[in-house]
């Protein structure tokens, strides 16, 4: 897998060799997953962490273990505590797009702050085919059919042209620790219904349906590139 990520990173002019960068490191399987691959490839990583306090005890538990866990292998690490709901509040915004506010804000002034490149996220191919649902059902026309981009900005995402069955893969063969958000087995979120609920019966309708979605989303991305520059 790791060279599979390598080429995606080429494919898709990401990040150059030996580039800084800030690592989005949530504690979660895919941005250990991540940043376990960004440094085997040579990359200069920083780790990233936020603590949104939504999840009481667990929020802490999260920031203690990727805390530890970069000192243990020798990673730059930095925290931050986020009053997310009341900044949702404040703002009269939902907590999700508070909690993306927050995060995006204070990594891009990491990343200035310590002269990083790029910032990388753990956004992997499943996150995309779930947005692409997400995306038509809400009606947000053609561009929300292409999913989650690459590269927008300075933000990365290396990671995306992998399934989550290959990271589950990955982390098992090479033995990476990591903490599960307990609320992603809840389907109160729109997201969270759609990978718990939906997605497994249209894969029994077709198994192959996550990489049908992805590559009708590669097929519409490039479509799309030609209806907004003609």
């Amino acid at each position: 897998m790791l060279e599979k990520v390598r080429e995606f990173i080429h494919k898709e002019n990401l990040i150059p060799n030996n580039t800084k960068v800030i690592v989005g490191l949530s504690g979660g399987m895919d941005s250990m997953v991540l940043l376990d691959i960004l440094i085997l490839l040579g990359y200069r990583c920083t780790a990233a962490h936020c603590n949104f306090h939504l999840r009481g005890e667990e929020s802490d538990r999260d920031e203690n273990f990727v805390k530890k866990w970069c000192k243990s292998i020798d990673i730059p690490f930095t925290s931050i505590n986020f009053d997310t709901k009341q900044y949702a509040v404040d703002r009269k915004i939902s907590i999700e797009m508070a909690a993306r506010e927050l995060r995006y804000n204070w990594f891009e002034t990491l990343r200035r702050h310590h002269h990083a490149n790029f910032i990388a996220v753990a956004h992997h191919k499943d996150d995309s085919v779930e947005t692409v649902l997400l995306n038509l059902i809400r009606g947000t026309g053609i561009k929300g059919l292409t999913g989650i981009s690459p590269k927008n900005g300075y933000i990365v995402r290396p990671l995306l042209g992998i399934s989550r069955s290959e990271i589950e893969k990955y982390i098992s063969e090479r033995d990476i620790p990591y903490v599960t958000d307990s609320t992603n087995n809840e389907d109160l979120y729109l997201r969270n219904a759609l990978r718990l609920n939906v997605l497994p019966i249209l894969e029994k309708l077709n198994p192959s349906v996550k990489d049908t979605i992805y590559r009708t989303s590669k097929n519409v991305t490039e479509a799309e590139k030609v209806y907004s520059d003609s």
